[in-house]
């Protein structure tokens, strides 16, 4: 037979004390529930909120009239009110909508699952092939490395295209821009670069381009087993800036994981001037007054750390070679983001609207190309090869007008003349279809036979 205990009130009362006491130290260990707020107004794509607190870089999400909610990013203050920028439309957003703070980081899903598929800014899957199974993740803005720790450029990538290995040639982790305006085979020479170079895992992120571009980039230059290793973020023109913005740094999170790997990574974003347009409505939305030519302080300081995250790693890891297509407004080569990346860029290559206008493809201007690594990864007999090969094009360049009206008498000097007899074989070593590929030591052997003189055979 079961005793019966007595009811001690001490011991109940004590019981319920510790209870408590576990409730509320509970209570305190969980973290704060954020205050909601409410929608005050709308500018543009520019929303403020006010009651409610968040960091920049924090998310929120906006109530809409479906019921739904609208994901947005803190991208400032203005007095007690939060300014939120969206992620997508702004479409059945009501005046004093609820508006919470979701707590959600800026982490990005990275590893070995996103090689050959097709994603947006926000890590979802474009490809309909299904969810990505990842569980790896990094910060969308990564740390920066110590520049004393890089790994200093030290061997050529073969790029496939035979103007750029033999006269501009890439040095593993370099970063260049391809600089022209619009129309000019930007992407054409992108892709061959995206089929040909010689890498591990190619990123591309296609930032602020016309759809059927997307479709056709991922159908014509990455389709079959060239996309097994490669990795696409697409961000149409129609997607909002933070969007644009934010998928130039998924590109960058993403390749710097592979490079940790000790991976060779290809880097490929076209482009860095809709990133930095991007930025400039961000900046100019948020009452931040415009510096040079419509551009605020903020762009210049974006795109330095956004390049500066590309480049070789530490010794014995991997490598990330970035090209950058850089959009010349007008053919403007002053142009105010033009002359930023010019300046925060290892080199560049300039496409000429005159020679894609003459049927010259690649259209790359010898002359104003540079490559700033080149004297460091070649040797004296190659960089002697090049220097004559620019001085031969600056000669015939400089006595064109003469030679075309037949004001030119062979003989005023050899120079000349060699450059007046070599031209035709010097346009064809530059030109080069898009389906044909030149290795580094075929692209340099041809150079050496062109110089001396002797038949230059091309596929």
């Amino acid at each position: 037979m079961p005793q019966n205990t007595e009811f001690n009130p001490r011991r109940h009362l004590a019981s319920r004390l510790q209870q408590r006491s576990e409730q509320v130290a509970r209570r305190a260990a969980e973290p704060p529930v954020p205050a909601e707020g409410q929608l005050r107004r709308i500018v543009g794509t520019l929303l403020e909120a006010e009651g409610c607190k968040a960091a920049i870089g924090a998310y929120c999400e906006v109530e809409t009239i479906d019921g739904d909610w609208l994901e947005t990013e803190v991208v400032g203050f203005a007095s007690d009110c939060i300014l939120l920028m969206p992620t997508g439309e702004l479409r059945g957003v009501m005046p004093h909508a609820r508006v919470r703070p979701i707590g959600k980081g800026s982490s990005v899903p990275v590893g070995e699952a996103l090689l050959g598929r097709v994603i947006d800014a926000a890590g979802q899957p474009l490809d309909n092939r299904g969810p990505l199974r990842t569980d790896d993740y990094r910060p969308l803005n990564g740390a920066p490395l110590n520049p004393l720790s890089r790994r200093p450029i030290r061997e050529p990538l073969d790029v496939g295209v035979r103007a750029i290995n033999a006269l501009l040639t890439v040095g593993q982790g370099q970063r260049l821009g391809l600089f022209a305006g619009s129309g000019v085979g930007k992407s054409v020479l992108l892709g061959m670069m995206t089929r040909y170079t010689k890498a591990d895992v190619v990123v591309v992120a296609l930032i602020g381009e016309r759809g059927r571009e997307v479709k056709d980039f991922i159908d014509n230059i990455l389709g079959g087993d060239d996309m097994r290793h490669a990795v696409v973020i697409a961000t149409p023109a129609d997607q909002p800036p933070l969007m644009r913005m934010r998928a130039a740094w998924l590109a960058s999170a993403v390749a710097e994981y592979f490079r940790d790997q000790g991976q060779q990574v290809l880097l490929l974003m076209d482009s860095l001037t809709r990133f930095a347009q991007a930025q400039r409505e961000i900046a100019l939305a948020t009452g931040e007054p415009p510096a040079t030519k419509g551009y605020p302080p903020s762009v210049f300081a974006r795109l330095p750390a956004l390049v500066e995250r590309a480049g070789n790693g530490e010794e014995g890891g991997g490598s990330i070679t970035a090209f950058y297509t850089v959009l010349a407004e007008g053919d403007d080569q002053n142009d105010p983001i033009v002359d930023a990346a010019r300046a925060i860029l290892d080199g560049h290559i300039v496409l000429s609207r005159s020679l894609a206008d003459a049927g010259h493809y690649p259209a790359i201007d010898i002359e104003r190309s540079v490559s700033r690594a080149m004297n460091d990864i070649t040797d004296k007999g190659h960089q002697q090869l090049v220097r004559r090969l620019r001085q031969l094009v600056s000669l015939y360049q400089q006595n064109r007008d003469l030679v075309t009206i037949g004001a030119y008498q062979r003989g005023s000097d050899a120079r000349v003349d060699e450059a007046i007899a070599l031209w035709p074989k010097i346009q064809a070593f530059l030109q080069q279809a898009y389906d044909e590929s030149d290795g580094f030591d075929a692209s340099l052997d041809k150079l050496s036979l062109l110089l001396e003189g002797e038949a230059v055979e091309l596929d």
